[in-house]
């Protein structure tokens, strides 16, 4: 283990986002009354132009009046590259209560681009006397993002979530695809005839992962554009949660109990978990530093990893 410990990430549930248009004011109530643990109200690529300010208007007026429970609530502001977004931050900040915990920020290329908005809402909160910091998220969804995910990943103290965003990033890397996240069928091996599709998002899933980890962040897969093809969300949605995401969006209410039922740890992985945890603590008291399990052996790393299931299954249990 490194001298420099890697933080812990925020302790909260992220297993499901749910996303809805700023500009569809009807929606929101039953967000609010879903089983999503994040909800995500946008302001960006769901809403057309002439309705940017309607919306607005729309979502500070949810996040003072409605009930949002204990989710996560956050807002998805327009790219840096556009008009918009200083007037969701100062708006956001200057008319919606204490509600708001996070702004989600599209489209980051680099550190810089995380230091412009944390200095307007810095400044803002300063002037406003707000009692509770706001925090960020991020997405990754271009050629640039990926290149420097690790210095975004330390860019802010305000950073707690950072999720890949499939569509735009692979435009951005020139993919000759139109779907959003899944498998593509012109990506596979031949081999002796049969064809075996393989993942092209697992690299920069897993450059996501690494980044996110070393600096004390939620790493969260982002949408599934085909809200049809439950199956096919939830292969994805388990290789994710393989390679250390905590959760996954939701474009579609359906979508909800499928994020949830993946990136929930099974009765049995937790009960296994806690069975290699009882082995190690008996090893232990025989002065052991391994043992085995079940015809395997397990030793202290063993103990780390049943500790990610048993914790996050706590943290599960203890939001319910």
């Amino acid at each position: 283990m490194s001298f420099r410990l890697q933080p812990a990430p925020p302790a909260r549930p992220n297993r499901c986002q749910l996303f809805g248009p700023g500009s569809r004011p009807a929606l929101f109530e039953k967000m609010a009354a879903s089983a999503a643990d994040v909800i995500n109200l946008d302001l960006e690529d769901s809403v057309a132009l002439s309705d940017k300010a309607s919306a607005r208007e729309n979502i500070i007026t949810a996040i003072n009046t409605l009930n949002w429970g204990t989710k996560t609530l956050s807002v998805r502001i327009n790219g840096l590259d556009t008009p918009f977004w200083y007037r969701d931050v100062v708006d956001l900040l200057e008319q919606a209560g204490d509600r708001l915990d996070q702004i989600m920020i599209p489209k980051v290329g680099c550190a810089a681009d995380v230091y412009a908005v944390d200095a307007l809402v810095t400044s803002i909160e300063r002037a406003t006397g707000r009692s509770k910091a706001i925090s960020f998220e991020v997405i990754i969804e271009s050629a640039a993002g990926i290149a420097h995910v690790e210095e975004i990943a330390a860019s802010s103290p305000r950073l707690q979530a950072m999720s890949l965003g499939a569509a735009d990033f692979a435009a951005s890397m020139g993919m000759q695809t139109t779907g959003i996240g899944g498998t593509q069928q012109a990506y596979y091996m031949l081999h002796q005839g049969a064809q075996y599709w393989g993942d092209p998002w697992h690299w920069a899933t897993a450059a996501i992962v690494a980044a996110c980890r070393t600096h004390g962040v939620l790493p969260v897969d982002g949408p599934y554009g085909d809200f049809s093809d439950d199956e096919g969300f939830r292969a994805q949605a388990r290789r994710a949660a393989t390679l250390g995401m905590v959760g996954k969006w939701a474009i579609h209410p359906k979508q909800i109990a499928l994020a949830n039922e993946v990136f929930t740890p099974s009765a049995a992985a937790v009960g296994e978990a806690r069975e290699i945890l009882a082995a190690m603590a008996a090893a232990k008291d025989r002065g052991e530093g391994a043992t085995v399990y079940k015809g395997r052996l397990v030793d202290i790393a063993s103990i780390k990893q049943a500790e990610v299931i048993v914790k996050q299954a706590e943290l599960i249990a203890g939001k319910s």
